[in-house]
């Protein structure tokens, strides 16, 4: 079965997973949010305007990785079973670490579906704190784990 998103005439194509058995799949993928000290404290402590400023990231990262395939136009619509959204901070270096972590009984892969949610979570830190700190960028955005399906496991070398 060859796996590629363009026909013999170089037309994109959704590629043709029904013959494949469905398999308990799983990915993590994570984002970096650069921002001051000062914003991390405040989203922290609970002090921005805008509230619970990682509660609502964590929601609409859940929600990301279910309307992955309204987003990325070659993906599978899949019956998602579990998101997770967790987040390390680092005062020192003044991150959010944004990791994603989402799982499917399915006949493809999740990795797209986590880093979509790990991007909109991220994406979401920034939106609720773009008034406080116009700095803030977003960085590596990454594939740390997969499992499941005919390629087995990865894991991102420096997450071995």
């Amino acid at each position: 079965m060859s796996f590629n998103h363009f026909d013999d005439r170089g037309q994109a194509i959704m590629v043709d997973v029904s013959a494949k058995e469905p398999t308990m799949r799983s990915a993590i993928a994570s984002a970096t949010v650069h921002l001051g000290r000062e914003t991390l404290a405040a989203i922290l402590e609970g002090r921005t305007t805008k509230g619970d400023v990682l509660g609502v990231a964590r929601l609409a990262g859940i929600a990301a990785a279910k309307k992955t395939p309204d987003l990325i136009p070659l993906s599978h619509p899949l019956a998602i079973h579990f998101v997770s959204i967790d987040f390390t901070s680092d005062q020192a270096a003044g991150t959010i670490r944004v990791e994603a972590t989402v799982k499917a009984f399915e006949r493809t892969g999740v990795e797209m579906e986590a880093m979509t949610s790990a991007s909109v979570a991220a994406l979401t830190i920034y939106d609720m704190c773009k008034g406080r700190d116009k700095g803030i960028a977003i960085g590596e955005i990454v594939l740390l784990f997969k499992e499941g399906g005919k390629s087995g496991v990865y894991r991102r070398k420096e997450t071995q």
